[in-house]
């Protein structure tokens, strides 16, 4: 016997609830999407920057290096002869705290460590188009007195240093926890949010590792909770193979690679290359 059918396919009025109820989250979900990305626009430079203040400001350590319309904080050690060492920092860093260490293992070179514009006393708000101009001036301001200036940097400071080494004629390069680009990380965080179009700041190292010829160093962290392993070891695969030296330090994090035994010997040791 044949009983009656069991429709599995909807109605005509379920079908129209459908389409109502996707159209319905849809106008809640778009706005909320676009909103979500302009408030990530706004707030991006919260999120690199971290202006801190300098603990370290006695008159005879402190160099103001005027930069178009600002003044820029550079904290250093003076030293007579041809050496130099410029150091950028992290986006976190009171960089004029390495300069008790830097004097003791550096005796015989000058350091000097700037302040990003609203770091340490630096009139001005801190970018990448900022840095950038303010460490072109420093090193042109460094180079009148040495004649063989080696670039640190450091975290976000690796950035600048890189790009710096490319287009300077520096004598060493020590990138400490470097990124191939912040844009790529981002990216990586945030992968349902159109960040190359809204991110001002790309800090993309790894376009200006390619033209560096002068002795490179990095130092790796193995356990870098803030830049992926997979990024700087990215960064070190573009550098030319007879210019790159990659050092991975293990046991430590991003913050505490500075505090291992090993780092201020690697420092020492990069720069003599």
């Amino acid at each position: 016997m044949n009983g009656p059918g069991i429709g599995s396919g909807m109605s005509g009025d379920d079908t129209d609830s459908m389409i109502k109820a996707t159209c319905t989250i849809i106008s809640f979900a778009v706005p909320a999407y676009v909103a979500l990305c302009g408030f990530l626009y706004l707030i991006q430079d919260s999120l690199i920057y971290f202006p801190q203040p300098r603990a370290l400001s006695s008159p005879q350590n402190t160099l103001i290096l005027p930069v178009q319309s600002e003044e820029i904080v550079i904290s250093t050690r003076p030293h007579s002869g041809s050496k130099a060492i410029l150091y950028f920092g992290g986006n976190s860093e009171d960089v004029s705290q390495n300069l008790p260490v830097f004097d003791k293992v550096f005796p015989n070179q000058a350091v000097y460590l700037m302040h990003y514009r609203g770091y340490g006393g630096s009139s001005g708000t801190p970018s990448e188009a900022a840095n950038y101009s303010d460490a072109v001036a420093l090193f042109k301001t460094v180079q009148k007195d040495h004649s063989s200036i080696s670039i640190i940097g450091r975290s976000l400071g690796t950035g600048i240093a890189t790009r710096l080494a490319s287009q300077f004629p520096a004598t060493n390069l020590v990138l400490v926890t470097p990124y191939d680009s912040i844009e790529a990380i981002a990216s990586n965080k945030f992968p349902y949010i159109p960040v190359g179009l809204l991110l001002r700041d790309k800090y993309n190292s790894g376009k200006y590792a390619p033209d560096i010829k002068i002795p490179t160093t990095i130092l790796m962290a193995e356990h870098d909770q803030v830049i992926p392993r997979q990024s700087t070891e990215m960064l070190s695969s573009r550098f030319s193979r007879n210019v790159v030296s990659l050092i991975l330090f293990e046991g430590v994090g991003h913050n505490s690679i500075s505090a291992d035994p090993r780092y201020l010997p690697a420092l020492q040791n990069a720069l003599k290359r």
